[in-house]
């Protein structure tokens, strides 16, 4: 029986409109995202893929925020691109973190410091193949210059970092990520305790709950070194130098803080003033040669500090090596560092250069880290010191670096059994300051 012509036409378009359907949803099915451009971009970076950054579809559900934060020193530029998933009412967890440093450092750029924004272009290019292309709008950029810039010869250094400053951040406004007028600036060395602090903190779970106490941080680095801790005790908060107490908010958390950084005691400044020498460049015509009874007594040879380059001896004396150089590291730091009485019971990681003189001295594994005692520091400084004129050591400077960093622990009152935790990574984190910066320069932004 044949069917109505009417109803053979419905019959047709039925089947039309479902293939069309099934065409519809294939190609849904099978099209690519397509991904907005953010604004600002900047051609000359480019876009580059990467197997392992997640789609925009990721970002969203599992909330996360990006972060990237330049460390700009003397000896190499390095970027942290910090991945950080969100949870609700909790501190941020670290989801991923990339790392990569370019040399030369800033000092290398004194006398044309336009060539800076090479190695900065470099590693934007790293912070675009780690960031999903649509949030690169919402990701801050900052860039912190450290206080060991300062080694530079006085107006030099100004001139530099002056000059580098606007190069920089005519990059990061031309960037696609956000940039502020506070994006790039010189960190002191209170700012950088601080951040390490909040560093390790995070990474040991004390900002995440107040069940997980916080801990101490000790840096001794080249130019300077830190001390920062949460005092528990209210005499320590009255009794301390102003300056050397801050608090902030940091996930929902009002911290307290004592940090102090002492600038010129950094374990390189140190050694020259031991040495005899003093920080900057020698007036001309002066002398480069230094003598010191922390050296063997028969020792001669060469150290560069600060682009100056000295001719350094060992100096022969009437008592045993080790009490001639201890005598010596006295006076420089007589009445320079003020005691933390509380420190002394509170837990302390201690990193930079008290980290890998333990390593030169055995105490801990160069990889793995450990612990070790203020005691520890001294009797090997004695073992090392009194043995040199016996046998030569390859580092020639080990007796009056163990010297130094065992007197300046117990000068800011740490007594000799103290222990400390040495530790270059947690959780196969790095520990330096650069998480703790972009954790703080996040929480202002959220602010605000």
């Amino acid at each position: 029986m044949r069917l109505p012509k009417i109803a053979s036409v419905f019959v047709f378009l039925g089947c039309l409109a479902a293939y069309l359907m099934f065409v519809k949803h294939h190609y849904d099915g099978v099209r690519p995202a397509i991904s907005k451009m953010p604004p600002h971009f900047h051609p000359r970076l480019g876009l580059s893929g990467s197997p392992n950054r997640p789609t925009s579809s990721e970002v969203v559900s599992g909330r996360f925020q990006y972060g990237v934060m330049f460390d700009a020193g003397s000896t190499g530029t390095r970027i942290h691109v910090f991945k950080f998933q969100l949870e609700d009412n909790e501190a941020p967890k670290l989801a991923h973190e990339t790392f990569r440093a370019i040399k030369p450092g800033l000092s290398a750029y004194a006398d044309d410091p336009e060539k800076c924004k090479e190695g900065i272009l470099e590693l934007l290019e790293v912070a675009q193949d780690n960031i999903p292309s649509s949030v690169w709008s919402s990701t801050p950029l900052v860039l912190k210059a450290t206080a060991g810039l300062r080694l530079l010869p006085g107006e030099k250094a100004t001139h530099l970092l002056d000059r580098f400053s606007i190069k920089v951040r005519e990059v990061f406004v031309e960037s696609p990520f956000l940039s502020r007028g506070d994006s790039v600036s010189i960190m002191d060395g209170t700012d950088e305790g601080i951040s390490a602090w909040i560093t390790v903190n995070f990474l040991i779970g004390g900002l995440h709950s107040s069940d997980t106490p916080t801990v101490g941080m000790l840096d001794l680095g080249g130019g300077s070194t830190q001390i920062t801790f949460s005092p528990q005790d209210e005499k320590t908060i009255q009794t301390s130098p102003i300056d050397y107490m801050t608090s902030f908010q940091m996930f929902n958390s009002t911290h307290t803080l004592y940090s102090h950084s002492y600038l010129g005691l950094g374990l390189m400044s140190a050694r020259l003033a031991v040495l005899g020498g003093i920080e900057g460049q020698p007036l001309e015509g002066s002398s480069t040669e230094l003598v010191s009874p922390c050296l063997a007594p028969d020792y001669s040879g060469q150290w560069e500090h600060a682009e100056v380059l000295y001719t350094v001896k060992g100096q022969k004396a009437g008592e045993p090596i080790y009490e001639s150089c201890l005598r010596k590291v006295e006076k420089v730091l007589y009445r320079k560092v003020k005691k933390a009485e509380e420190a002394k019971d509170i837990e302390f990681y201690a990193f930079s250069y008290y980290y890998d003189r333990a390593v030169d001295l055995g105490a801990i594994d160069e990889k793995t880290g450990g612990t070790i005692k203020v005691s520890d520091y001294i009797d090997t400084a004695k073992r090392v010191c009194n043995g040199m004129t016996v046998t030569p050591r390859e580092n020639p400077f080990l007796c009056l670096d163990l010297t130094y960093i065992s007197t300046i622990l117990q000068e800011l009152g740490f007594p000799k059994e103290k222990v400390f935790k040495l530790a270059r990574k947690i959780d196969e984190v790095e520990t330096s300051w650069a998480l703790g910066a972009t954790f703080h320069y996040i929480e202002s932004l959220h602010s605000q």
